[in-house]
């Protein structure tokens, strides 16, 4: 049972990552939440498994389930004509009229047991998932998606302390990145020197110590003036690094 829990993972993940991308968004950006609705009773659990895979690939803070979808998620339903026209061609428009007057608490219900039954006439007929197309609209300062039983909302608001975390996160792509050009070994420890910028230097400051952990940093130090330092671009500001071994 472990492929489809990881399969889970697998589309979680490529759905948010789609919504970045959609955004621009980069990956090492940190967002605060994605809200995933709970479909059935065993979801949570699958999900709570690969959880720390989950986060780790999309760079979110946390994962918020919602066990009722309305009102917190406007969806549409419309017929699949593809899966429906073999089938009840002759219902059609009954189905239509039906489908239009779905509620959010219908389309949940729908989606959740997976069928919906219509009575035409003397006659009942039962509606699968493959049979609508359901569409989840976006939420101010929200993007959503869904894939199947699968829904995904993205939190993209960026506050003032993501979006320092998000450029010390840059900050220590482009040390790892000198590191290696200058042929360090992984192990030695060096001494940081990061040219000042009014648009980076309190991400500096406020994740210093976080930078420090993860490039063998002793000492950072911001200077205004950074001879033979390495320019960098860090959402597309300019400035310098310099890096020396201890």
């Amino acid at each position: 049972c472990a492929l489809p829990i990881l399969q889970l993972a697998q589309q979680i993940s490529s759905m948010v990552l789609g919504l970045r991308r959609k955004v621009q968004i980069r990956v090492r950006q940190p967002l605060s939440k994605v809200m995933i609705p709970l479909m059935n009773e065993g979801m949570m659990e699958q999900i709570e498994a690969v959880k720390n895979i989950i986060l780790s690939e999309i760079n979110v803070k946390e994962i918020e389930y919602i066990t009722d979808t309305t009102g917190v998620l406007i969806k549409k339903i419309k017929p699949n004509f593809k899966t429906l026209g073999p089938k009840y061609g002759t219902y059609m428009k009954q189905i239509s009229a039906a489908f239009a007057g779905m509620n959010q608490t219908d389309i949940f219900q729908f989606e959740k047991t997976g069928e919906f039954q219509l009575a035409i006439g003397e006659k009942s007929i039962t509606l699968g998932l493959e049979d609508a197309e359901i569409m989840s609209e976006d939420i101010p300062g929200w993007l959503v998606a869904n894939e199947g039983k699968v829904t995904v909302a993205l939190d993209i608001n960026i506050t003032q302390s993501l979006k320092e975390e998000g450029i010390a996160r840059e900050f220590i792509n482009r040390i790892q990145n000198l590191r290696k050009e200058s042929d360090f070994d992984v192990t030695d420890k060096i001494i940081l020197y990061i040219g000042k910028h009014p648009e980076t230097d309190a991400a500096v400051e406020n994740f210093s110590q976080y930078i420090a952990s993860q490039v063998l940093a002793d000492k950072i130090e911001l200077t205004d003036c950074l001879e033979n330092g390495k320019e960098v671009e860090i959402d597309e500001i300019k400035t310098s690094i310099k890096i020396e071994k201890l």
